[in-house]
């Protein structure tokens, strides 16, 4: 079975030193600080800078080129940049590195104040490769899609979606509601576990389907096997639906999508040192205690003020 953990040997692939690397930034935050440091860092070691085309309108800050003829993409942004990058990395077998602006997330995991480093350490190939799995998703027409973080089919106004979803062939739920998600493992951390979803470790080999709010029965949030199939038929209320790939408008839904899973798809700039999934969750209090145990620890603390808490 293969696995979606980051791998840990020194990445072989980087010892030739790029020639090129692509930039993709977020539309709207103040990325000054990060691009004077990109800038510096290429500009001293002769490394030419070009700007990757998204999904969505970015700022112009370099001129246009192509994933493919590059041998870094760099993501200065949140967690949906780096997403973005990845997407147009994983069609160019180009590694991503992800640079936090404004938000220091599970995938933009590299601070501003750490640009030269990061990169200094990727062109000495000091580095581990991150493979990102994907959803493979067949839709009626024959086209397929894929997805790195999720997949939504969500009602697309009034009225209720009616979804009835298969795996291997079998029956697990007929729903009526406002849709469903379907999440990798990196995806789990995000729309998932917003919607009661479970949340996936990298080093898990699989995917889950999670409900969204639906109108009375039982459906609990499904893991599904690496090697298995999950069908999703849809049938729009009077306000159609719509699928949403990565959190982008991929059309209407209507029909059958048949999902499977996809290993190492992407890939992503990861360092030994750099904070474990659950330690940043925690930090940015996505991940919170129980209330009754923190006051018991400021309880304690203010009783013994030596005693660590």
């Amino acid at each position: 079975m293969s696995s979606s953990a980051p791998e840990t040997t020194t990445a072989a692939e980087s010892t030739q030193r790029p020639k090129r690397i692509g930039v993709l930034v977020h539309p709207t935050r103040n990325l000054d600080e990060p691009l004077r440091r990109l800038r510096e860092w290429t500009e001293e070691h002769g490394i030419e800078v070009v700007q990757i085309v998204a999904s969505y309108p970015q700022r112009q800050v370099a001129t246009e080129g192509e994933a493919a003829d590059c041998d870094l993409i760099v993501s200065i942004g949140g967690d949906g940049t780096t997403l973005a990058a990845l997407r147009a990395g994983s069609v160019a077998d180009c590694p991503v590195l992800g640079i936090a602006c404004g938000s220091l997330g599970a995938l933009a995991n590299v601070t501003v104040g750490d640009v030269g480093r990061a990169l200094e350490r990727f062109n000495r190939g000091d580095w581990h490769p991150r493979r990102f799995p994907a959803l493979s998703i067949a839709r009626p027409d024959g086209d397929t899609l894929f997805a790195l973080n999720d997949l939504s089919v969500v009602r697309g106004g009034g009225g209720q979606v009616r979804l009835t979803a298969l795996v291997d062939g079998t029956l697990f739920v007929q729903m009526a509601g406002d849709g469903a998600v379907v999440s990798t493992p990196i995806g789990t951390s995000g729309y998932a576990i917003s919607a009661g979803g479970p949340l996936f470790l990298p080093q898990v080999d699989g995917f889950v389907f999670t409900p969204l709010p639906h109108h009375g029965g039982f459906a609990p949030p499904l893991v599904i096997a690496s090697a298995s199939e999950l069908v999703i038929e849809i049938a729009g209320g009077f306000a159609g639906a719509r699928v949403e790939v990565d959190g982008q408008v991929a059309g209407l839904g209507e029909g059958a999508l048949a999902i499977t899973f996809r290993p190492a798809v992407a890939t992503q700039v990861s360092f030994a040192d750099q904070e474990p999934l659950l330690a940043g969750l925690r930090r940015r209090q996505i991940l919170l205690d129980s209330p009754r145990l923190l006051a018991e620890a400021d309880r304690d603390s203010s009783v013994n003020p030596g005693a660590e808490s």
